[in-house]
C-alpha cells in the first residue's frame, strides 16, 4: 500500500465542529484550500494508495519521520509565489531538502496584477528558485495554475514545468455539466455572490455587493477568510480586516442582519448548498469554482493573476473587476456567461492533469481506481456542520453551544496551566539540586585546613 503524505488543513473525513474548526484554523485561513486539498485527497486515493494529511504542519524536524512513513509528498498549492507568503515557503524549501521521497507540486501559481508584470516579485526570486530547485530534484516535472506561472518560471530557466490548471476542477473526474436553470436572472433567482476583502475595499466590489443587494432579495454572500467565520460565528471584529464594514459578513452590514451571509468549513456542504442557486459571480475563483462543481453558472470578476490565468486557462467565464462599472447587474454577466469551452475542452484537460500524476508516479482514481465511489460513499456518511451563518439570535441553544464550547476550552486551558505550573516547580526544584551537585566537594586538604587553620594562625601570632 502506498503511502502519500498531502500537504492540507485536514482530511476531508475529519468532521470538526465550528467552533474547534475555528480555534485550530482547519482551513488554513482561507476555506478555498479545501476545495483543492479535498479533491487532490479524492483524486490520489485508490486501492492501492491511502492518503494523508499533514494538516498544513511544516515541521523540518520531522523529515526524517516523513521518509520512514510515507512514499510520497504531495502538494496542492494555490498563490505560493507571493511576498506575504516568502517565509512560509522558504519552511517547505527547507523541508523538502532533508526529504529522500517524492514532492510533488500540483498548482501552485504567481501572484500579481492582472497585466502580469512580475516586477513585485524580483526581490523573492531566490526563494521561488530555491524552492523549485528542491521540488525538481524529487519529481519529474512541478504542476502550475496557469499562462503567467509558466512564463514566470520558465525565465528563470526552468524547463520541466506543466501548465495543469487547479486539482479542484477535477474533483468528478472528467465530469463538469454547467448549465444555465433559467434563460434569464430576475430578482426571484437565488444568487451567490463572493470576494476577498482587497477586492471589496481596494477594487470597489463593495458597490456591485450594494447594488446586487437592492435587486436581488435572495442574494447571499460567501465568505471565505477565517477572518469572515469569526465575525459570522462569534461577531469578532479585533483585527484590521474585521473591521471593513463594507464586508457583508461584519455585524453592521445589512446582509449580516438578514442572515445573507455565509462560510463553510467543509467543501461538501458548501457545494451541496450551491446546487440550489441560479448562479455565482465575484472575485474568488474558488467561490466559483464551488458553484461550478454544483453544477451552478458562474462568473469570476478577475483581480489578480492568480485568478485570471486559471480562468483563461479553464475558459471559466471571466471579466476584469477593475472594468465593471458600480451598478453592474448580474443578470447581464449571466446573459454573457458561454460555458462551450468550459465543458467541452474539460476531458481535454482532464487527461493533461492525469498524464502530469502519471509521469511523477502517482496512480489517480478514475484511472486506477473506482473514480472516486468509495471516497463519496464514506463523505456522504458523515454529518458535516452548516454553513456559519451570521449570529443574530440570542435563543438558549445557541448561547448554550457558544458558551459550553469556551467553558470547555477554560477548563482544558486551567488544566493545562496546573500541569505547566507543576513541571515549572520541578524543573526550578531539580535546577536547585543541580546547582548544588555541581558545586566541587572540598578536598580533604581543604577541610583539614579549615577545621584547623584558623586555631594554629591564633596560636602563631606572637606575644602569644
Amino acid at each position: 500500500m502506498k503511502r502519500i503524505l498531502l500537504r492540507s488543513g485536514k482530511s476531508p473525513f475529519d468532521v470538526v465542529p465550528v467552533e474547534e474548526a475555528l480555534h485550530r484554523d482547519v482551513i488554513a485561513t482561507n476555506s478555498g484550500n479545501l476545495i483543492f486539498s479535498d479533491a487532490a485527497h479524492k483524486i490520489l486515493s485508490t486501492p492501492d494508495s491511502e492518503v494523508f494529511s499533514n494538516g498544513m504542519r511544516t515541521d523540518v524536524n520531522a523529515a526524517a519521520r516523513i521518509n520512514e512513513e510515507y512514499d510520497a509528498f504531495v502538494v496542492p498549492l494555490a498563490n505560493a509565489f507571493r511576498p506575504t507568503f516568502e517565509q512560509p515557503l522558504k519552511r517547505l524549501t527547507r523541508l523538502i531538502g532533508k526529504l529522500k521521497i517524492p514532492v510533488v507540486v500540483m498548482g501552485v501559481g504567481a501572484q500579481t496584477g492582472v497585466t502580469y508584470d512580475p516586477a513585485r516579485l524580483k526581490p523573492m526570486e531566490p526563494s521561488v528558485r530555491a524552492f523549485c530547485s528542491a521540488v525538481l530534484e524529487r519529481s519529474a516535472s512541478i504542476g502550475v495554475r496557469g499562462e503567467f506561472t509558466e512564463q514566470y518560471l520558465t525565465d528563470m530557466g526552468f524547463r520541466d514545468v506543466e501548465v495543469i490548471g487547479c486539482p479542484s476542477m477535477f474533483m468528478y473526474g472528467d465530469r463538469l455539466p454547467v448549465e444555465k436553470k433559467t434563460a434569464a436572472l430576475t430578482p426571484e433567482s437565488r444568487i451567490g455572490i463572493n470576494g476577498s476583502h482587497t477586492a471589496v475595499r481596494g477594487g470597489g466590489l463593495h458597490k456591485v455587493i450594494t447594488r446586487a443587494h437592492e435587486r436581488y432579495p435572495h442574494l447571499r454572500y460567501i465568505g471565505q477568510n477565517l477572518t469572515d467565520a469569526r465575525q459570522l460565528h462569534w461577531r469578532d471584529v479585533d483585527s484590521p480586516a474585521g473591521r471593513i464594514t463594507e464586508m457583508p459578513t461584519h455585524p453592521d452590514h445589512p446582509m449580516y442582519r438578514e442572515d445573507k451571509a455565509r462560510v463553510y468549513i467543509d467543501p461538501i456542504t458548501w457545494i451541496d448548498d450551491l446546487r440550489d442557486f441560479d448562479y455565482s459571480f465575484g472575485s474568488r475563483i474558488h467561490g466559483n469554482i464551488a458553484a461550478l462543481l454544483a453544477g451552478t453558472p458562474a462568473t469570476v470578476l478577475a483581480f489578480d493573476s492568480r485568478t485570471l490565468e486559471l480562468c483563461r486557462y479553464f475558459e471559466i467565464p471571466h471579466r476584469l473587476l477593475s472594468e465593471v462599472p458600480a451598478d453592474l447587474d448580474p443578470a447581464e454577466l449571466y446573459e454573457e456567461a458561454d460555458f462551450t469551452g468550459l465543458t467541452g475542452n474539460h476531458k481535454e484537460r482532464f487527461d493533461r492533469f492525469t498524464a502530469f500524476l502519471d509521469k511523477n508516479g502517482l496512480p489517480n482514481t478514475f484511472t486506477h481506481g473506482d473514480g472516486g465511489a468509495a471516497f463519496d460513499k464514506k463523505l456522504r456518511s458523515l454529518s458535516f456542520p452548516a454553513g456559519v451563518r451570521p449570529w443574530n439570535e440570542a435563543d438558549l441553544a445557541s448561547l448554550t453551544a457558544r458558551f459550553g464550547w469556551l467553558q470547555q476550552r477554560i477548563t482544558e486551558l486551567d488544566s493545562h496551566n496546573a500541569q505547566l505550573t507543576r513541571d515549572l516547580a520541578k524543573s526550578r526544584s531539580g535546577a536547585r539540586v543541580a546547582r548544588a551537585a555541581a558545586v566541587p566537594a572540598p578536598s580533604i586538604y581543604r577541610r583539614a585546613r579549615r577545621a584547623v587553620g584558623g586555631p594554629l594562625r591564633r596560636a602563631l601570632k606572637p606575644g602569644k
